[in-house]
């Protein structure tokens, strides 16, 4: 279980998150929403420690994530999967080397041929069998993000990291992402954290929804539970998302 209390983090004058405070259950498929600039991708950076907060605190099984030694936050990270927003790939790596890096870099001992059976039965779950030798430069948008979600899968992790999974694809793709999503969630029984503006990702992929606003958690609940609110804030929200 993941524990945000009281979160507070400034960027110069720039106050960011402001008492944010959010309880993350495992297995569960969690929607971070809000307005640009709200401050989702630097609550997700909080969450696997990328970065400290100035107040409050990110408890992973109870342990406070910022007061965990190296060694520590390590073996946490590696519960972790991560897909970035542009998929931050490595453009001189072939498709292997950038889904196998993780274990390259920290599986020292397991053997070269174990590493390919891995990184060919990841990619095969995320529906690119066979591409191994590609180089980035010949993926398309779409495939670039399902490398880098088999990058993120690579460790058999517990909890996966999406940040804006759908920005820059088309619609078509962007649901063929939703359906790889919401597939990896039921056959891994992982737990998924969602951060997007894309609402109809959010009906498609997430149980519950924790929208932000003014950096804190304003509302937390279903997806149902956020259409049938009165309240004005998400009724605006609403409106101007078209959810």
């Amino acid at each position: 279980m993941i524990e945000i209390v009281n979160l507070h983090k400034s960027f110069g004058s720039n106050h960011v998150l402001r008492g944010c405070s959010l309880d993350i259950k495992k297995g569960e498929s969690l929607a971070i929403i809000g307005r640009s600039g709200c401050g989702k991708s630097v609550l997700l950076k909080h969450i696997v420690g990328l970065l400290s907060p100035d107040e409050g605190c990110v408890k992973f099984d109870g342990k406070i994530i910022s007061d965990m030694e190296r060694m520590e936050l390590y073996d946490v990270r590696r519960k972790f999967g991560f897909l970035f927003q542009g998929a931050a790939l490595f453009d001189s790596m072939t498709v292997e080397e950038n889904v196998s890096l993780a274990l390259v870099e920290n599986e020292k001992r397991t053997p070269v041929k174990e590493i390919r059976e891995i990184v060919a039965e990841k990619l095969d779950l995320v529906g690119l069998p066979g591409i191994q030798e590609l180089k980035p430069s010949e993926l398309s948008g779409g495939m670039k993000k399902r490398v880098a979600l088999a990058r993120a899968l690579v460790t058999n992790p517990e909890y996966i990291l999406y940040d804006e999974p759908t920005t820059g694809l088309d619609p078509v793709m962007s649901d063929a992402i939703d359906d790889l999503i919401k597939s990896l969630n039921e056959k891994l029984n992982v737990t998924s954290i969602i951060v997007t503006h894309d609402m109809f990702s959010v009906k498609n992929t997430a149980e519950k929804i924790a929208m932000m606003h003014e950096g804190k958690i304003y509302f937390s609940g279903t997806p149902n539970q956020v259409l049938e609110s009165s309240d004005p804030v998400i009724q605006k929200f609403i409106q101007r998302t078209g959810f």
